[in-house]
């Protein structure tokens, strides 16, 4: 792929409204041709065949088949089409699996708009990519670090261990964004998913979990 062509795209997301914001953000590049969607990996691997893309956008979960043997089938069919996860899982398991299907890329569903539209083009020229968490977990992996489970709270995403982290140690919404890069709207979203898996009803009982847990006992400068 050359600068100036237009990539073909698939979009596969069970989620209609996820999978419309998506395939309108990408729709909107001039060299992107949103050619299809799907809501299932069945479904994923037969629009594969027909509309021929060059990248598939690939969800992880989805109601038949798992996005991983959706992507096994689709290499294995056509492997000058490159898939890209995009996905809320950010599990070691998850994250390898995908990568022996031959998943080119794997960014998780709160990167920006902007990371997305890089990814899908990066994953067109057939290079792999993969979002900030995940590629430290794959350089981990190869520099002979063994990816294991958090001990600290493991029902929560490392991204969502990072920022009741980084409110423990007293950083404000806005602060946390700038320190991850991330949208306001991005954070509330992460906050409120620790409040729910923590149980916890506000900002101050979350800091006496995190802190009872070993988490932001070393206060960190604000930026």
């Amino acid at each position: 792929m050359t600068d100036t062509e237009v990539l073909r795209v698939l979009v596969v997301d069970d989620h209609p409204l996820f999978r419309f914001g998506v395939c309108t953000m990408l729709a909107a590049e001039p060299v992107i041709d949103v050619v299809g969607e799907a809501a299932s990996g069945i479904n994923a691997v037969s629009a594969t065949a027909a509309l021929a893309p060059d990248v598939v956008v690939m969800d992880l979960q989805l109601p038949d088949i798992s996005g991983v043997e959706a992507t096994r089938r689709i290499v294995a069919e056509r492997p000058g089409t490159g898939v890209l996860m995009l996905t809320m899982s950010d599990e070691n398991e998850s994250v390898f699996a995908a990568m022996r299907a031959g998943a080119r890329g794997y960014l998780l569903k709160d990167a920006e708009p902007d990371e997305i539209v890089r990814a899908v083009q990066a994953v067109g020229r057939r290079e792999a990519i993969f979002g900030p968490d995940i590629a430290t977990l794959v350089l981990g992996f190869f520099n002979g670090v063994v990816p294991g489970n958090d001990p600290v709270f493991p029902e929560l995403t490392s991204r969502e261990r990072e920022v009741l982290r980084l409110i423990a140690c007293g950083h404000s919404n806005s602060s946390i964004a700038q320190r991850l890069s991330l949208s306001p709207k991005t954070v509330r979203n992460h906050i409120s998913s620790v409040f729910g898996k923590l149980r916890v009803a506000d900002r101050a009982q979350a800091i006496i979990r995190a802190r009872d847990a070993g988490l932001g006992e070393q206060p960190i400068a604000p930026i």
